[in-house]
């Protein structure tokens, strides 16, 4: 991973980041890294995620797996964390055996997607760390209600990633059910890298040694300089930006197969650093689609946001056939490829004339390695911007809120949030 910082600087945008600033913020990047190295070296909670590429275990993921071998299609039951890791992973990268994700609650999304999907031929991952996540276990018991309607014995095509405790650790003992278990101290948002994120790649027949190997490049780049780490280059201009004003960070990753890569993003900052009071809110986009629906507002709207620009530097290409259409010679005998990086470019060009903040991020391609060095990257990238802003990266007490709320709406618990709904304040128009 590349991270180019240049049209951050102040003499290129506004709000940017004087260079001499850089290297004050360089002290504070390495005292953040002390930190992040001495929660690593004990395996602290948060902190133990970027220890995964170490101490996560391919071949227990492969030998679960192994009874669905046979599976033409994997649909991951889960939300949030428990999901996007595993589906941006199962976007980006190309396979024979389909995978669809469960991560919400709408009936009509569920109804279309289990009517897409051949029950008898999938194999069914829930994911749930604690067993009681409401909307990824009552999704489960649709699942397992079509299944049964279709004739498929539920129990022969699951299996669960779940804590050592919980009511899916008890269904998985009551029914047999091979189980993965979701690593201790790792937050389900930096959970890509671990059984929670590679079950499903381990089923379309991805290479996960080759995810870990790049994550490992990852966490060797680890420096306690931000201008010797790509990740903490990042982090730290991100910081930087934001306390100058640069409040949206707009992920824009101009690979189609990388647009569920921004969304994993978007979890990963907003709900480790949205905190206190502070916090970058990440928006999504892509490119090139996006130049023609959000860059006016990036170029030309409040001076509030950097846009992250991520590309793969090598891709498989397609030639644009020769015409004679007027106003069209110019791209016959060009591709595809040369035009999207074109459009890259002359967005880039586009926002530093701007005098718009903006980051390049390239990887070499959208392959296993690349795909876990920048997953990689951005999670510890995300470490260290909390460890500057001075917030628990790690925890969700905002998200938390939420889920007693609605628990408690649905009975299943008496919960003073869910008191609050009632008090909503309303004024119709009708």
């Amino acid at each position: 991973m590349r991270v180019d910082l240049g049209n951050a600087l102040d003499d290129v945008a506004s709000p940017g980041v004087a260079r001499a600033d850089l290297d004050s913020l360089d002290e504070r990047v390495a005292d953040a890294h002390e930190r992040i190295a001495d929660g690593r070296a004990n395996d602290e909670h948060g902190y133990a995620a970027l220890n995964l590429p170490d101490t996560v275990d391919p071949d227990a993921i492969r030998s679960a797996v192994e009874p669905f071998a046979d599976a033409d299609a994997v649909l991951t039951v889960g939300i949030g964390g428990s999901a996007l890791g595993a589906a941006t992973l199962a976007n980006a990268l190309e396979s024979d055996v389909d995978a669809y994700f469960l991560d919400n609650v709408d009936p009509e999304h569920v109804r279309t997607l289990l009517d897409d999907v051949s029950l008898a031929d999938a194999a069914v991952n829930v994911v749930s760390r604690s067993g009681t996540t409401a909307e990824t276990l009552a999704n489960f018991l649709v699942v397992r209600d079509a299944m049964d309607a279709a004739g498929v014995d539920w129990t022969e095509r699951t299996f669960v990633t779940t804590g050592e405790e919980g009511n899916l650790r008890d269904l998985a003992d009551r029914h047999d059910l091979p189980a993965l278990a979701v690593p201790e101290g790792v937050p389900g948002r930096f959970s890509a890298l671990s059984t929670v994120g590679l079950a499903c790649a381990a089923i379309q027949g991805h290479d996960l040694d080759a995810i870990l190997a790049g994550a490992s490049d990852g966490a060797d780049s680890l420096d306690g300089s931000l201008f010797e780490s790509p990740a903490y280059a990042y982090g730290a201009v991100s910081y930087a930006l934001d306390e100058r004003g640069a409040a949206v960070n707009a992920m824009m990753p101009y690979a189609e197969s990388l647009e569920t890569f921004a969304e994993w993003f978007a979890q990963l900052w907003a709900e480790s650093l949205g905190k206190d009071g502070v916090g970058q809110t990440p928006a999504r986009a892509l490119g090139a689609t996006d130049q023609h629906s959000q860059l006016q507002l990036y170029r030309a709207g409040p001076r509030d946001k950097m846009v992250s620009l991520v590309r793969p530097v090598e891709r498989d290409d397609r030639a644009i056939p020769e015409t004679d259409l007027p106003g069209l010679e110019y791209l016959g005998g060009s591709s595809l490829g040369e035009l999207l990086d074109a459009e890259f470019e002359a967005t880039e060009a586009s926002l530093a004339a701007a005098g718009r903040p903006n980051v390049r991020v390239e990887i070499d391609r959208v392959d296993e390695r690349s795909l876990g060095e920048l997953l990689y990257g951005m999670e510890a990238a995300c470490v260290l911007a909390g460890e500057l802003y001075g917030v628990d990266t790690f925890v969700q007490p905002a998200v938390e809120w939420g889920k007693r709320a609605a628990r408690g709406l649905l009975g299943g618990g008496d919960f003073e949030e869910a008191d609050a709904v009632a008090d909503k304040r309303t004024l119709t128009v009708e």
